[in-house]
Formats: C-alpha cells, structure tokens, sequence
C-alpha cells in the first residue's frame, strides 16, 4: 500500500482491517444514514472566497480552544470504546493528539482510564454523559477534575442512543475485554450479551442514560465543577443562547456525525444562525462531517473557533496504531496549512473573516 494522501486512504485502508460489526459501529449513523450525507453534503457547498496579494506565508495555525492552547484549531472528540478498534485503544490516540498538540477528548465510555491518559502530558477533556441519578454524575466530574483534565464537555443529544441499523442488523456485542472504564459495572454485563437483531451496546447506554435531563441539570453542572464546561450536541441557534447564558464556555454545533436524529439538520448549515445569535459571547466549534483541512478551514470562515475531528482519528487508529492516528493529524495539518495559504490567510483568525459562498449567497463568517 503507498502512503495516504486523504483521509478517503485510512478509511479504506481501515476497512480491510477491521471485523464488519466494527466497521460498521463506527462509519454507521442512525435511520436511513440521512444526516450523516447531510453533514458531508453542506460541507461540500460551501465554497470559501479567497483573498489575493495577503503576503500571507507559512500560516500560524495555533490558536485557543476553551481555554487551552492547540497547534491546531482542532480536538480529537469523545468517542467510546477504542479497543475495539486497536489493542491501544484511547492510549494510542491520546499519545498522538499530545505529540500533534491538540486537545484529546475522552469518553465516558472510554475503554481506558482518564487517569492513564492525562497521565500522557496532553490536554484531554472529559466527555460525559448524563446517567441516571445525579450521584452516578458527581463522581465522573471529581474524578475528570482529580485527574488533571482541563476541560468538561457534556453530550446533550443523547437522551437515549438513537436506532443504528447496521448495529441491529450486526447484532453488535462489545467483546469480553473491551469494556467502559469508568463505569463500575461486571465483566460480562448487558453491553457484552449478544442477541440477533439487536445491538447489546445500544440497550446498555439506554439502561444507563437519564433521558430527563433538561436545563436545569445543566445549570447544576455548571456549579459543581470550575473546570471550562463545553456544551456539545447543538443545532438551534436558540439553545446555543440558552447554553452561553448559563456559562458554558464553548458550544459544540453537532448531530453526533449523523447518529442521532436521523433527519437532523447539517452542523454547516446551523453554524451561522448560531454565530449570529451568539456574536461572540461564546467559542463554537463543530464537529460531524470534518474529512480534510480545507473542511477545517470551511468550519473557521463559517465562524466556528474550530473542530472536533470523529471517524478519521478511528480510521488512522486501526491502519496504525498511535502512528497512524499521528499520520490523520499530520495530513490535516498540512492540508490545512495548504488551503490558508492559498486563501490569503496568515492564520486562523483570518480565515475567521474570509467570505463564503453556499446554498445561501455570499455571507461572512464574522465581521472584519
């Protein structure tokens, strides 16, 4: 095999390797997939204006995501059970975003403690979920907090986990040694129960999610911890308000890569309203769909602050381990560097203020 030369190259080369009930679990989305192509079709119309004669060379690319530094406007987002995918698993790829310099964001469900991966010298957040009973909430965030994580990023768009028909049809079962690290539960439990037509993963994290959570479970959220609260798994603009005013201190614009809701909006397309609404009390970042640099770079001209990058980091995970999640990070990079060049754009913050063009005319991603 030659070296990847796109994101399209890790995912082909993880397909092969990878056991079908796997590569299903993490390229699959929910219902008909339909928001998952919606995701990667409103990227795909969005058409940036470039600016000429900048003088713009080799561009800055560093900036700051809620508080922490990154090399690159982006973060690995919160996805569970990585030793499915590499016997490293969430190890593997929290060595590779500290060596790229990005924030690593664990799961709830990671397959590896928090504290072996703060453990690693990068910036990881903590990822959580609202499970039933606020005292099964406390400990996650103590335990984020004692661990050295510098940031808390709660879901808000899984009050249960969503039907993913390749799952059912898989009759997808976690394998006895992949389990959730964090969660105190026996080895077998329900997530490891196989049964035809059903996925064990789906009915575990519905037995354990609290689908009440509201506003309110928020704004306690918010006073039980001081670590920089992100928000992620909103759409309307109207939530991203609500989610500011109680202090959170970035918004993620997210439909879960396509695998909740299915007939969810497009993050791209919601990006803006939200910006708008917004204007500039809170960071936004965005995440479902990202496959490239100039993705990364069509999310900055949009407004975002920057990016939560899902499936490739998987893809590059199981061609390679740590190395080839290093070698997904390192493609970005460059990719993203290439296209700011080529737009004028000595940083990211330029980028912020370049002009796109869409389904919708002209419009500006934040004032110049």
């Amino acid at each position: 095999m030659t070296a990847p030369v796109s994101v399209d190259d890790y995912a082909a080369a993880a397909a092969r390797v990878l056991p079908r009930p796997v590569r299903d679990f993490i390229d699959g989305g929910s219902g008909a997939e339909l928001t998952m192509a919606a995701n990667r079709a409103a990227l795909d119309r969005v058409a940036v204006v470039p600016r000429v004669l900048t003088g713009a060379a080799e561009p800055a690319t560093a900036t700051d995501l809620a508080g922490a530094r990154a090399e690159l406007p982006l973060a690995v987002a919160p996805m569970a059970y990585q030793r499915l995918v590499h016997p490293d698993g969430e190890t593997a790829v929290a060595a590779a975003a500290a060596a790229a310099g990005v924030p690593f964001t664990v799961s709830t469900f990671s397959s590896v403690p928090v504290e072996e991966l703060t453990a690693l010298g990068g910036v990881t957040w903590f990822q959580l979920y609202w499970l039933r009973g606020a005292r099964a909430v406390v400990p996650l965030v103590r335990r984020a907090e004692d661990a050295g994580c510098a940031a808390l990023m709660v879901t808000v768009d899984v009050p249960e986990m969503a039907r993913r028909p390749r799952d059912l049809r898989n009759g997808f079962t976690l394998p006895d040694g992949v389990r959730a690290a964090h969660l105190d539960e026996p080895v077998p439990g329900r997530a490891h129960r196989h049964g035809a037509g059903r996925s064990a993963v789906g009915e575990h994290t519905k037995e354990i999610l609290d689908p009440r959570c509201d506003w309110d479970d928020l704004r306690r959220l918010r006073q039980l911890t001081r670590l920089p609260l992100i928000v992620k798994g909103i759409l309307d603009h109207r939530d991203a308000v609500r989610a500011a005013d109680l202090g959170a201190n970035a918004v993620v614009i997210s439909n879960h890569g396509g695998r909740q809701l299915d007939g969810a909006a497009a993050t791209a397309d919601m990006l803006p309203a939200a910006c708008d609404a917004l204007a500039g009390r809170c960071p936004l970042l965005l995440d479902s769909g990202i496959r490239s640099g100039t993705d990364v770079l069509k999310a900055l001209a949009l407004g975002a602050q920057g990016v939560l990058l899902g499936r490739p980091v998987l893809w590059g995970l199981a061609t390679g381990g740590q190395d080839g999640v290093r070698g997904v990070l390192d493609l970005v990079d460059r990719e993203l560097r290439c296209a700011l060049t080529l737009a004028g754009c000595s940083d990211a913050a330029a980028a912020r203020r370049l002009r796109v063009s869409g389904r919708d005319g002209d419009r500006k991603g934040v004032p110049a």
